[in-house]
């Protein structure tokens, strides 16, 4: 008898977690699975702001997925670019660029999120995401190359001011601590550069809304708005980019503000692998699912993470969905493990319930603002709440031990500000990383499974 064939799209927290549990609970005669990936690890996203900072290494927040102690999914090194769910297939695009048709009998959709970005110009053209860990590790190299460019600049010149002028778009938490991170980066560095003046690097954080990180509440947000003004970072609210060149950002208020580095962190999409099943979306694009990770009208096929409109139902109902957080992610790829296992062995399935535990924010050095489990913590306290959890979120002990071991090193003996160099070739733009152009349309999934081409 031949065995299902599972097949996990996406190595975030979501599908990694739906993996590992399914691995521990089948047993290898109930089920082939395959995981869908281009990279062989799981990126420990709410990190990455340290890694652009240069506080970690890249490789201490990419957990490998080959440290499995029951090591038997097989890895497809690709991305998933449409799926068919009346014929059952899924559309892969290897890395060599080879499309290949994958058949299914049950599918777990987790491809996560890409930058949200919109019709503003010069903005895909000019600015820099930080979703991969290829843009972080980019923008630190960009940020740092700035600094060595200035201060060969003749000092009061317009190069020098668009060099040392940083714009962070997004008051959520990945462009806040982007902001704080980043910032931290150029203060410590400054003192490496004696023909520059801390006062000549201008930092600035924008967001639409009129609160920054209004999930965390009236006093944290205000907490956190305080750390960073003190820090001489200027925090603008209820204004975008209206326009964005190569050394200057105009403002929707009508400023214009000398800058080479545009940050662009305000919010995410769900992957335009979604678009192509033709099926029922949500905000954001976002999948539509029952409360137990099922899509409705997919036969096999269940969705989570950021991709899925997922049913909050420890939230209050009223048609709320869960917030797209590593937090939920993670559980939901339990859920959808034990409700595979269910599926095959012919069991009830359950639905997602979960209550968020809390919200923590690293701000760098001793500061942080933090809610864990519904209390108050700013300072070194919410710092130190907030590295713990990370820390232990962690899934390896390797990804562990790197991340300790770096921030102790970068206690102690601080930064080197060194330029890599590896991406001095590449713009390093928004256009650059996420790959968006590479999906299918639902018409061209279809003609290619009809076809059979790569099967």
């Amino acid at each position: 008898m031949t065995r299902p064939r599972i097949v996990v799209v996406g190595a975030g927290f979501a599908g990694v977690a739906c993996v590992r549990r399914l691995e521990r609970k089948l047993s290898p005669g109930e089920a082939e699975i395959l995981l869908v990936t281009p990279l062989s690890y799981q990126l420990y996203l709410p990190l990455l702001p340290q890694v652009a900072s240069g506080v970690l290494t890249p490789q201490s927040v990419a957990v490998s997925l080959r440290r499995s102690q029951r090591y038997r999914t097989r890895i497809v090194p690709g991305g998933a670019v449409g799926v068919d769910t009346r014929a059952k297939v899924c559309v892969i695009r290897k890395i060599t660029g080879e499309l290949v048709d994958q058949p299914y009998d049950h599918l777990v959709l987790a491809p996560g999120s890409v930058t949200r970005t919109f019709d503003i110009p010069g903005l895909t053209e000019h600015g820099r995401g930080m979703k991969t860990l290829a843009e972080a590790a980019h923008l630190r190299d960009h940020v740092i190359a700035q600094l060595d460019l200035a201060d060969a600049a003749a000092p009061g010149s317009a190069e020098r001011a668009s060099r040392l002028g940083f714009v962070v778009v997004g008051g959520g938490y990945a462009g806040t601590e982007t902001a704080a991170s980043l910032e931290r980066l150029t203060t410590n560095a400054v003192s490496r550069y004696p023909r520059l003046d801390r006062r000549e690097i201008t930092w600035h954080l924008v967001d639409v809304a009129p609160k920054l990180m209004p999930e965390l509440g009236h006093r944290l947000g205000r907490a956190a708005l305080d750390v960073l003004r003190g820090r001489g970072i200027e925090v603008a609210l209820g204004v975008s980019v209206a326009k964005a060149g190569p050394e200057d950002v105009t403002l929707t208020d009508g400023r214009v503000l000398p800058c080479r580095t545009l940050i662009w962190t305000a919010g995410v999409a769900a992957s335009p692998l979604i678009a192509t099943l033709g099926a029922e979306t949500a905000k954001g694009g976002r999948l539509v699912v029952a409360p137990d990770l099922r899509v409705p009208g997919a036969e096999g096929a269940f969705a989570l993470g950021d991709a899925a409109a997922v049913p909050d139902l420890a939230g209050g109902g009223d048609g709320a969905v869960c917030p797209p957080t590593a937090q939920h992610a993670e559980r939901q790829g339990r859920i959808a493990a034990d409700n595979l296992v269910a599926t095959l062995r012919g069991t009830p399935l359950r639905p997602y319930v979960h209550k968020d535990l809390g919200l923590v924010v690293d701000l760098g050095g001793r500061d942080g603002v933090s809610r864990p489990l519904g209390i108050d913590l700013r300072g070194m306290p919410a710092q130190a709440v907030a590295r713990g959890y990370h820390w232990a979120a962690l899934r390896t002990g390797a990804a562990k031990t790197r991340v300790m071991t770096n921030w102790l090193l970068n206690a102690v003996a601080g930064d080197d500000f060194v330029r890599t160099g590896f991406q001095t070739y590449k713009p390093g733009t928004l256009r650059d990383f996420e790959y968006t152009d590479q999906y299918l349309t639902p018409e061209q999934v279809r003609a290619h499974t009809a076809a059979g081409d790569g099967a």
